[in-house]
């Protein structure tokens, strides 16, 4: 499968890079600073380019199987519309040649689902980063593209473990923080596996 990665750079995309190609699979790294990837290999491509560009986003999705989106927003806890502009020119690439899957990295709380005390106080803090990363899942839904949304509980740079809980509605019970790596382990699973297809999964620890 050849795939392109966009947030490649960061925690969850570099980890998805690294797994992908030592899995087989041809992979594209869309990068604004090639130097920030710290992975080299003889399956991985990597292509400079500005996410919020159209024409580039396109021309770079031209020829790939899949779509993963790691892609986060510079503006933190800020009010914000990046995720979703940059959505926007993921989508518009897509349809342009023709490319169906898209495997998108939420975050838990994206669909309101956390419960307790604990998880609203979670999605007060997350408010405008999940009110964007909600505004870039409803563009992918609404183009019928067959998506996976991963919705991972907090992250960590903890360890790979390949050992995490899945749920297709809200969030595992007894969720804790997950590590990046392990984020990423699912993505390139969900790639190849149709159970995932046009699902939305709460994974963590």
């Amino acid at each position: 499968m050849n795939i392109i990665v966009f947030g490649a750079t960061g925690g969850v995309g570099q980890s998805v890079v690294k797994q992908a190609v030592e899995s087989g699979f041809e992979v594209t790294a869309f990068v604004r600073t090639p130097t920030k990837l710290q992975v080299t290999h003889e399956n991985l491509t990597v292509v400079q380019g500005d996410a919020f560009n159209t024409a580039e986003v396109s021309a770079a999705i031209a020829g790939h199987d899949a779509v993963v989106s790691c892609l986060g927003s510079s503006q933190g806890m800020k009010q914000s519309t990046e995720l979703q502009e940059m959505t926007k020119n993921i989508v518009i690439g897509m349809e342009d040649h023709g490319v169906k899957r898209i495997v998108y990295t939420a975050s838990a709380g994206v669909h309101n689902e956390l419960t307790g005390v604990s998880g609203k106080l979670i999605m007060k803090m997350l408010k405008n980063p999940l009110i964007d990363h909600r505004a870039a899942t409803d563009l992918i839904q609404e183009h019928g593209l067959t998506f996976t949304i991963v919705r991972p509980m907090g992250l960590t740079n903890g360890a790979f473990t390949g050992q995490y809980k899945e749920a297709t509605t809200g969030v595992p019970d007894k969720s804790k923080s997950i590590p990046r790596a392990d984020v990423a382990h699912f993505i390139v699973k969900a790639l190849s596996d149709a159970q995932y297809e046009n699902a939305s999964v709460g994974i963590s620890s």
